[in-house]
């Protein structure tokens, strides 16, 4: 069996990833339309029809918008915190953008817990973000192992386990830290998003990656980019940078390879037989 991995879209504009075990396949989030997702599978010749669980890391709406639609539309359950499902139901705008779920399709995930889903076991993680109770994602299946780990506003050791010993992952890379301090934002918004609950920057993705890069590891996808403050060369070239100063071969044979996924389309899939 093979295994692939590829994120759908990825950006503040937007979240969803696909991950298939050949057996079962799951989307994490569907923060764009369900049109987009069904248009974005469909260029990877795959189909929503074939997706069993959408996994929700949070309630903000470029994570969970595109959920409802699909849910009812091909019956799929969503998998989410009981902190995520409070959130949404305690939000008038996020509550009639998921629309009504068939009660048997809302499912709560307990972070640090383990769930079956098909042939993947499926782990939640803690995340520090500005969300109740955000978590990340783990997937384990024919021996692979694939984590998801995004908004993150600061790395911390429950983040770095959890990435460890993984084949691919994504992690977000969302900002250049001179590029925010000297853009257009609001100070209000500039101080959210540098807090410990906030998001975290090529600088701090390089050196996160750092930590827990293994010898297993082949493919790491830097996605949540910001649109106003960062650019995919600058995240790409960022973190390659640290990587080569601590001795991690990127984009070459036998080496780590490194990518920024795209925002608005599928980005190149990852496939591990």
């Amino acid at each position: 069996m093979s295994i692939c991995f590829c994120p759908l879209a990825s950006g503040s504009s937007g979240n969803s990833i696909y991950i298939s075990s050949g057996e079962t396949s799951v989307l994490v989030d569907a923060g764009v339309s369900g049109v987009s997702v069904e248009r974005a599978l469909q260029t990877i010749n795959k189909n929503c029809s074939e997706i069993s669980a959408i996994f929700i890391t949070h309630e903000h709406s470029d994570h969970m918008s595109g959920a409802g639609i699909l849910s009812r539309r091909y019956c799929i359950p969503i998998y989410a915190t009981e902190g995520t499902w409070n959130g949404i139901k305690n939000n008038h705008s996020l509550r009639n953008t998921l629309g009504k779920i068939i009660p048997d399709n809302e499912r709560v995930v307990i972070s640090e817990s383990e769930l079956k889903i098909g042939d993947f076991v499926v782990k939640a993680f803690d995340i520090p973000h500005d969300a109740t109770e955000p978590v990340g994602y783990t997937f384990f299946s024919n021996g692979y192992k694939i984590a998801i780990a995004t908004d993150i506003g600061e790395p911390n050791d429950v983040i770095k386990e959890n990435l460890r010993d993984s084949d691919a992952f994504l992690i977000e890379s969302n900002h250049d830290i001179e590029m925010l301090i000297n853009g257009s934002y609001p100070q209000r918004l500039k101080n959210r998003i540098l807090s410990s609950k906030g998001h975290m920057s090529n600088a701090v993705a390089g050196q996160l990656l750092c930590e827990v890069f293994s010898k297993r590891l082949k493919h790491v996808f830097l996605g949540h980019l910001s649109e106003e403050n960062n650019r995919p060369l600058i995240a790409f070239d960022t973190v390659s940078r640290i990587l080569k100063a601590n001795g991690v071969n990127t984009n070459c044979e036998n080496g780590l390879r490194l990518s920024v996924a795209e925002r608005y389309s599928a980005s190149t899939a990852v496939k591990f037989d």
